[in-house]
């Protein structure tokens, strides 16, 4: 696995209730990930980025819903999503301030 590949994997970080509760009580965080990506891939590019060490993956492929734009039926893109367990002492700040 390249690194490259590895950077292109997480997109972003999936920010909802109950993604905060999920990391509040199990040390589990959420990324929006490519549709292609493996679970071996996930935990690498995990630890490449934020210099953490994962006990777990679990991945969730989320199908589009159908939306009315106007008078017009049109369907939002799937996508898939990751819930990542850190190993004890391990942490993740997207705050990132001082």
């Amino acid at each position: 696995m390249s690194t490259a590949r590895l950077m292109s994997i997480l997109l972003s970080p999936v920010v909802s209730e109950k993604s905060s509760l999920a990391a509040d009580s199990g040390n589990q965080f959420a990324f929006r990930v490519t549709t292609n990506a493996t679970k071996p891939e996930i935990a690498k590019a995990v630890e490449l980025m934020f210099d953490v060490k994962v006990d777990q993956v679990r991945t969730i492929n989320v199908k589009g819903k159908q939306k009315r734009f106007g008078g017009v039926m049109g369907k939002r893109d799937s996508w898939k999503k990751a819930y990542v367990r850190l190993q004890e002492g391990h942490d993740i700040d997207f705050a990132g301030g001082a």
